[in-house]
């Protein structure tokens, strides 16, 4: 694929509260960033200093999301996939290319023309502008929860990122949903 090319990633499908939000990087290859690797794989610290380092050296980057009422309308599968598009129509520069993780791409008909894109599963850990992409939205998005936190302060989101944690399960049954769960995933829907 000749470039440039973006690779695309998202954070948060699995959580039952907050965004899911996409990350599109093109990295320059004069700039290298050392250490790149799936957000998963990586500790809290290491993916805030890559963050910084992808900020810095690529060419280009955006970050997008779809918000819990998009997620609760379309399904986690297509604000997902609406997630990504924005991001990759957020880039400064109109990729020739997008590498997508996964198994599935979004529209790529950007702006006046189509543009070429692949999936690839496991490519987080694959390809460096996927591992770019995964590591700006996994920081994006865990700094989106720790000001939800301060917001609503009864769930503990700075603590468990809206993942479905014991103790999320336990904020959740106290005090009910608040507006930003998924209330289209099941433990949300039964606590409210």
């Amino acid at each position: 694929m000749a470039g440039p090319v973006a690779g695309v990633d998202e954070a948060g499908r699995g959580p039952l509260a907050g965004p899911v939000v996409a990350a599109a990087v093109i990295l320059r290859p004069e700039r290298p960033v050392e250490g790149l690797d799936d957000s998963k794989k990586l500790g809290a610290d290491r993916r805030e200093a890559l963050a910084v380092e992808i900020r810095s050296n690529a060419l280009v980057w955006s970050v997008a999301w779809a918000d819990p009422a998009e997620i609760d309308a379309l399904n986690i599968l297509a604000a997902t996939m609406l997630a990504m598009r924005r991001a990759i129509l957020g880039l400064a520069i109109v990729p020739r290319g997008v590498l997508v993780d996964g198994n599935r791409l979004p529209d790529l008909q950007l702006k006046d023309r189509r543009v070429e894109g692949e999936a690839i599963v496991g490519g987080d850990a694959k390809v460096p502008a996927i591992s770019a992409a995964s590591i700006i939205a996994k920081t994006t998005r865990d700094r989106i929860m720790v000001h939800m936190d301060r917001l609503y302060p009864d769930y503990e989101f700075a603590r468990h990122k809206g993942y479905c944690t014991e103790i999320h399960r336990a904020r959740l049954e106290k005090y009910g949903p608040c507006e930003q769960h998924r209330r289209s995933f099941a433990p949300v829907r039964l606590a409210g």
